[in-house]
């Protein structure tokens, strides 16, 4: 009987042992280098000198497993790079103030409803075709054109920035009239380009910045007509920027080029009532082309004419008339628009990151172009959109077809 009590003594004693083993909480990672408190870093406490209150409660309640843990909340992702707004440079035809259009300079806000089309680009260039004077002798021509000064206030107030002045009837008043268009520029609420004190004057850009970007706009004619003959700015004499030859012109550019991320060149050019260009306008576009030249437009001919680009340049040889006293209703003479391009900034800045010299591997920095057509009021000259746009869209597009310029970049 005592062996079978010791027995049963000892089966408890083992008993009590397994249970005392069972019921012991093992240690966590980092507990067993110190007592608590004062252990190694634990993943879900505060800090590794001071674990956090749920470490000691759970160490404390004998649970054998921890809290999972929350990942840290990463970096923010950045925000997506947008494409920087292109640079918009919209060009109109000829405009003057003739007979039953001189209302329009009344008040200075005569033409304020095209502002919505002229103001939208970020440049905006005309021909100003008149001389600015109320004075002087008409030249022996078959048309003389003037206007007052504020002339150049209803053009600033209907979104012109620049006008230019190299045309052949900017000198239709003589030496009066020219000194008064020279007040009148030199006053002017907007700059006049292609008409100056010396050439150096009249071949000098207009500079613009938009958006960091300098655009230079250089104006010139070269309609060998009395204007042109009679009046040229030279180093000593005032008058009109006049480069039949185109050595001046191409001297202006190259200037231009090496100053400006963007040259614009305004010209005065080709046959009146023609719709293709001639021979000499195609010399000069690729020789501008070739002298730096991003853009080259004009007029004279009363007529629209094609665009499109050229190497690494954008070529309009026609704009039409714009704001113009019609003396019949003819669609032709009747027909105008605004040619509006798109200039892409990061095409100018990739230019720009290398020297001047290599530029000419670059696509061009046009990318895109759009013309909204108009229809002049034989009333009283203003254009505006009409019944005819879709058909005049058309015919711009197909105008394209005689100049052997492209449709895109």
């Amino acid at each position: 009987m005592a062996i079978h009590r010791r027995i049963q003594a000892a089966v408890a004693i083992a008993a009590v042992i397994v249970i005392a083993a069972c019921t012991t909480t093992a240690p966590t990672s980092g507990d067993a280098a110190g007592p608590p408190g004062l252990g190694g870093a634990s993943a879900v406490s505060g800090t590794a000198a001071y674990p956090s209150a749920g470490v000691s409660a759970l160490a404390t309640s004998g649970a054998a497993e921890r809290p999972p843990v929350v990942p840290a909340p990463g970096p923010a992702p950045a925000p997506t790079p947008t494409a920087p707004a292109p640079i918009t440079i919209a060009f109109a035809g000829d405009i003057h103030f003739e007979r039953h259009l001189r209302p329009l300079l009344e008040g200075g806000d005569g033409l304020a409803e095209l502002r919505p089309l002229l103001g939208a680009a970020d440049i905006t260039v005309v021909n100003l075709e008149t001389s600015i004077t109320t004075r002087g002798t008409p030249e022996p021509k078959s048309f003389t054109f003037r206007a007052p000064a504020s002339a150049l206030t209803t053009l600033a107030t209907a979104g012109v920035d620049v006008a230019g002045m190299a045309n052949n009837h900017a000198v239709d008043f003589g030496p009066v009239g020219l000194a008064d268009t020279l007040a009148a520029k030199a006053a002017s609420p907007i700059p006049v380009i292609g008409v100056g004190r010396t050439a150096a004057e009249a071949f000098a850009p207009a500079v613009f910045t938009v958006r960091g970007v300098s655009v230079a706009v250089v104006a010139a004619t070269q309609v060998p007509e009395l204007t042109a003959a009679k009046f040229p700015a030279t180093e000593s004499r005032a008058g009109v920027a006049a480069s039949i030859d185109n050595v001046r012109l191409l001297a202006a550019v190259r200037a231009a080029r090496a100053r400006y991320d963007v040259v614009v060149v305004f010209l005065h050019w080709g046959i009146e009532r023609t719709v293709c260009p001639d021979a000499a306008q195609v010399r000069t576009a690729r020789a501008l082309e070739q002298a730096g030249a991003d853009v080259i437009v004009g007029g004279h001919q009363h007529r629209v004419l094609g665009s499109g680009w050229l190497g690494g340049a954008y070529v309009g040889y026609g704009l039409g008339n714009f704001v113009w006293w019609l003396k019949t209703a003819s669609a032709a003479d009747a027909a105008t628009g605004v040619l509006t391009l798109s200039i892409d900034p990061a095409a100018v800045a990739a230019r720009a990151a290398v020297p001047r010299d290599q530029w000419d591997g670059f696509a061009p920095i046009v990318v895109a172009d759009d013309y909204a057509p108009l229809t002049i009021s034989v009333a009283d000259g203003v254009p505006r959109a009409s019944a005819q746009s879709a058909k005049r869209l058309a015919a711009w597009e197909a105008a394209r077809g005689c100049t052997m310029l492209k449709g895109r970049p």
